[in-house]
């Protein structure tokens, strides 16, 4: 495992020739986040568009990998059809331990297949094979062909695959991983749609040797304890995310009905953790390398009318989908959400722009702005049924508005109107009313992910305006994540994974190089990200944030616009400034 180079797997799908490239730069990049930019820098371009057939795919995996609890990511990265800018996003699943089983390091797609097709990769054999009879194919479905079609490998075998929004270029296509897992945001469903990749099979069907000896055995049973033996980690394992639903809309914190109110007390009751645990929840499952079992698994039933059968289906859910397939479209039955969501999963949309989406389409149905022909079904606030038609209109783009809207809802405003009330901060927001340092954050944030700060935690518990402590946090914040992302980490494990103890991590596996520059790795790596993103197209000045966000209550009171407006400035700055240094 501590080899002191990168052995990349990259794949043409024009020439269809796979090219192991063993590329050094460890101690610069580490892996995960690092080693995807760097190998964006090799082999994509700042200048030519998304879709351009050269831009690279790029999965990546990190030292720790497989060694490790919680080491269990996969970065994607790509240029995206949202903005057409650098970016990341991440899943958990198999894909890391296979990519990490087969030998590699990364894979990296570039070219456009000539025919619908699905990439095959192992340690000693890869391949590209026609699937053309997989067009419009939903996800499910796709997944269920693609394991009858790889020969063996149940466990150690990670399935990629994208829906029918994938192959109509929608930038809220998402990729799916596993069947519950995603890399969701940003569209890179739409990167491999634009490269003729349906799906991408990797075999873990080799193995690596482990340290020998107790000091290795040690930490990690002193890891596991930490990453198992917290309370927070037990929430994550018993309600799971869906927690926060019910302690956020106390606070008044919690998006309902596109963001026209922060709590709904009644509401609620019928979608909060506890609800969804008591109704819905079938079992939990958890990513490869993973001992904590967040992964919670509701079930639906669907009736089949010819023959009056029921069929039982299995859907992952967390906070995010349940927000934004829930509170944000003001529907109040677990049931009834995990159907939304079921939805989105076979079209392969990212369910939080797409529940965003529909919220806005809603609200700009009940203001006059389109009408139930542009959307295909009246939509009102609390009907899942048709949310549910409106699910499948979106992914499969059913008609122009639809196309439209799955471009970003900002685009469906600047056509139809209601740019002022689209919940958009740099994309459909994620679910967290905290107020200004939060909107501030996920607007100018690298991913537009929560994810990026600890901006939506902190401000829970936190009022005061200062405006320089607010943009430290941030700045000063996000080195230490680039880090775990470049490990490839948890993000959730971040209170155990402190630099002290990934230096151990690093020591007992033998990468001293690594190891050495640990230091200012984390630092170099955020800065080799933004620089990219810049280099792009990123300016934080063209993100303006709609009047929606200025006209709300939190539980702090009325946002303070001028507060927001200051806050998105500074921060954008600060942003300016890293990259220039």
């Amino acid at each position: 495992m501590n080899r002191d180079f990168f052995r990349v797997m990259e794949v043409n799908a024009t020439t269809g020739r796979f090219i192991v490239h063993n590329i050094e730069g460890r101690g610069q990049a580490i892996g995960g986040s690092g080693l995807a930019a760097l190998l964006f820098e090799k082999f994509g371009s700042v200048s030519a568009s998304w879709n351009h057939e050269e831009q690279p795919f790029i999965l990546s995996i990190g030292p720790l990998t497989g060694a490790f609890p919680l080491m269990s990511k996969t970065v994607a990265a790509f240029k995206s059809p949202y903005h057409d800018q650098y970016t990341e996003s991440h899943a958990g699943g198999r894909s890391a331990l296979a990519l990490r089983f087969a030998d590699y390091d990364a894979l990296v797609i570039t070219g456009r297949a000539s025919m619908l097709s699905c990439i095959e990769i192992g340690s000693n054999a890869a391949s590209m094979r026609d699937v053309s009879f997989m067009k419009g194919m939903d996800a499910y479905k796709a997944g269920r062909v693609l394991r009858g079609m790889s020969s063996g490998g149940s466990g150690h075998r990670s399935i990629l695959r994208i829906g029918p929004s994938g192959e109509i270029g929608s930038a809220m296509a998402c990729v799916n991983a596993d069947t519950y897992r995603h890399f969701g945001r940003l569209g890179g469903g739409a990167v491999l749609g634009s490269k003729n990749i349906k799906g991408i099979i990797i075999h873990g069907d080799s193995s690596f040797t482990l340290p020998e000896g107790r000091e290795y055995r040690n930490l990690f049973k002193e890891i596991y304890k930490g990453v198992t033996g917290t309370a927070m980690m037990q929430k994550y394992h018993s309600l799971g995310t869906p927690a926060n639903l019910q302690s956020l809309n106390d606070i008044k914190s919690l998006p309902w009905r596109n963001l026209q109110q922060t709590t709904d007390p009644e509401g609620i009751k019928g979608i909060n953790g506890q609800r969804f645990a008591d109704d819905a929840l079938l079992r939990n499952g958890a990513c490869s390398g993973c001992p904590v079992g967040c992964i919670h698994i509701g079930f639906v039933r669907e009736k089949f009318h010819q023959d009056n059968r029921y069929v039982y289906k299995q859907i992952a859910y967390d906070y995010e989908p349940v927000f934004s397939c829930g509170t944000m479209l003001g529907v109040t039955s677990a049931f009834s959400v995990l159907n939304i969501m079921d939805v989105m999963e076979k079209v392969s949309i990212d369910s939080i722009s797409g529940g965003v989406a529909l919220a806005w389409a809603t609200e700009a149905t009940e203001r006059g702005l389109v009408s139930d022909k542009e959307t295909m079904v009246h939509l009102s606030f609390g009907d899942a049924d048709a949310y549910c038609k409106a699910a499948l209109f979106l992914g499969t783009g059913a008609n122009e508005f639809y196309r439209l809207l799955g471009q970003g809802t900002l685009r469906a405003a600047a056509r139809y109107g209601g740019e002022d009330f689209a919940c958009v901060l740099g994309q459909e927001m994620a679910g967290y009313a905290t107020g200004e340092l939060f909107f501030a954050a996920q607007s100018l944030g690298f991913r537009h992910s929560h994810l990026d700060s600890s901006a939506y935690s902190y401000e829970q518990t936190h009022d005061e305006r200062d405006i320089g402590r607010a943009v430290d946090l941030l700045i000063n914040g996000e080195p230490g994540r680039c880090l775990l992302t470049s490990m490839v980490s948890c993000l959730f494990a971040r209170g155990v994974y402190k630099p002290d103890v990934l230096s151990d991590c690093l020591r007992v596996l033998g990468y001293q190089e690594v190891d050495s520059m640990i230091g200012g790795a984390a630092e170099r790596i955020r800065r080799h990200r933004w620089k990219l993103r810049f280099a792009t197209g990123f300016k934080p000045e063209d993100i303006v944030l709609p009047k929606r966000f200025y006209n709300i209550r939190t539980w702090k009171g009325p946002v303070d616009g001028r507060y927001l407006d200051a806050l998105k400035e500074a921060y954008g700055r600060r942003l300016k400034e890293l990259v220039e240094k």
